[in-house]
């Protein structure tokens, strides 16, 4: 239920705020197709003194674990797959703890404006809530069965601070094209130290702290830099964007998460000003984890640092619905759907099955 709660009161929060930025009447009306798909980051930008306030939810869904593409099973991991902690008190010789599933969903608000007609300045806030249910196998060998437990985090992810700086924008032959670099920052602001109650093999409940994909920020200042290119006719838009998140060091637990790039390119069908309709794709790759924290020590794939990152491609469809007047005037309706068609992942690790976006904006 905190997830309605939060989103509830952060859209009504953003909405009230409207009477006191608005615009005067006669503004361009907000076309649907000028947006990128609501998944897509630091698409746009605005005119001197322009404002827009923007709440996102996104949920990724993963279940299954693959090592590199193929399938594994719980049993092949807990029986095959060596446990990098061996030796130390109460470790097994292989892992015998084994994610099933995780849900990771994020509440972003974010908010843009206008410094000049070629500068836009951007943050970025983020709640994070992620859960991953386990099971444990009894013992140090076999396959026998103990029991499932889930863990859970939530709070405060990084904040992300960035500009947008215009490179081109051109108009001729019934087309309009727009180029811009994105120079980000993003500030540790998540913590990397949580910690909850877990089944061990021994059929113990320690609380332990989490490992790293349950953590809810890098603990580093990133850099994230990138390029947009967009198009648009009267009917149709397009557009590409690559961006990065390079770590700058290691976090005070000694590691640092692997360097992340992505690129991603869409098409839009507007049949009128109010909608249209996206489909997109999208290739992410990121490096597996250097260093370690030395206090996460346990017999599951996600405590070993190089078992983190990969390879995957997504595709997927999206709309989007501009309010064209009236009290939903300059207001931003949006939803998109990516599923995986390729991952090649560092692994055993769960597998991606599928990620929603859902925003709501509004520019004054």
């Amino acid at each position: 239920m905190r997830n309605v709660y939060f989103s509830a009161a952060a859209a009504a929060c953003l909405a009230m705020s409207s009477p006191a930025l608005a615009h005067d009447a006669a503004a361009a009306p907000t076309v649907a197709k000028d947006h990128a798909p609501i998944g897509v980051m630091g698409d746009h930008m605005h005119k001197k003194g322009e404002v827009m306030f923007s709440y996102r939810f996104m949920r990724m869904q993963m279940e299954g674990s693959r090592i590199g593409t193929d399938p594994v099973s719980p049993e092949e991991i807990a029986t095959t797959v060596p446990n990098q902690f061996f030796g130390a008190p109460m470790q097994p010789p292989t892992l015998r703890v084994v994610p099933l599933d995780m849900t990771m969903d994020m509440h972003m608000l974010g908010a843009m404006y206008g410094v000049t007609d070629w500068l836009t300045v951007m943050a970025m806030g983020q709640l994070v809530d992620n859960g991953m249910d386990h099971l444990t196998f009894q013992g140090g060998m076999g396959t026998s069965e103990l029991g499932e437990f889930r863990t859970e985090s939530f709070g405060f992810g990084d904040t992300r601070l960035s500009g947008l700086v215009r490179v081109f924008e051109t108009r001729g032959g019934g087309a309009r094209h727009h180029a811009h670099l994105n120079a980000g920052i993003s500030i540790p602001t998540g913590s990397t130290t949580e910690t909850d109650d877990v089944l061990t093999p021994m059929n113990m409940r320690p609380t332990l702290r989490l490992p790293y994909p349950m953590q809810l920020g890098s603990g580093t200042f990133d850099l994230e830099p990138g390029v947009t290119y967009t198009g648009a006719t009267d009917l149709f838009s397009w557009g590409a964007q690559y961006r990065a998140t390079l770590r700058a060091g290691e976090n005070d637990e000694g590691y640092s998460l692997g360097d992340v790039h992505q690129a991603t390119a869409w098409a839009q069908y507007g049949p009128a000003n109010w909608i249209s309709f996206s489909a997109r794709g999208a290739f992410r790759s990121q490096g597996r984890i250097d260093g370690l924290d030395p206090v996460i020590v346990a017999p599951v794939q996600t405590a070993n640092p190089d078992f983190q990152g990969g390879e995957r491609f997504d595709i997927g469809a999206g709309v989007n619905i501009a309010g064209q007047g009236g009290a939903v005037d300059g207001h931003r309706l949006a939803v998109e759907v990516l599923f995986p068609v390729y991952q090649d992942l560092n692994g055993p690790q769960l597998e991606t099955d599928w990620t929603l976006t859902v925003g709501w904006q509004k520019s004054f």
